[in-house]
């Protein structure tokens, strides 16, 4: 009997330690998505590439905002968010291409856990209350 609830007890620390694992490695991938596709635009580490991303360019565009919870990707849902990664910005006023044919749909959840672990906590917070 000992051996088993030792055994059992292994197994469900292990599975603890998996899920932290996995949401590692979900992020990493997320960063390397981020840094292949969308870092030019939206800056390393998704800092933005612009003081006031609010104001249209010359282009009458906006520049791309940063997306580390300083601007208002935090503000929205995570299915607006998915939809602006499939259809890109265009709607919204910016350029952002489409990537719905482009990454597929782990890279694109990859992508924004990665998004979201570049969030201060309290913005995860928010966040999570709204819609988690």
């Amino acid at each position: 009997m000992k051996k088993i609830i030792i055994a059992l007890s292994a197994l469900l620390l292990a599975s603890c330690f998996d899920s932290g694992d996995a949401k590692a490695k979900e992020v990493a991938l997320g960063k390397t998505v981020f840094n292949k596709n969308c870092a030019s635009c939206h800056g390393k580490e998704a800092v933005g590439l612009t003081k006031n991303w609010k104001q249209t360019l010359p282009n009458g565009k906006y520049p791309a905002p940063p997306l580390n919870g300083t601007a208002h990707a935090w503000h929205h849902s995570p299915k607006l968010l998915l939809s602006t990664i499939n259809n890109g910005g265009a709607k919204l006023g910016g350029w952002m291409p489409a990537f719905k044919n482009e990454l597929s749909e782990k890279e694109k959840q990859a992508t924004l856990d990665y998004l979201y672990s570049l969030w201060p906590k309290d913005i995860q917070q928010k966040y999570d209350r709204r819609f988690k």
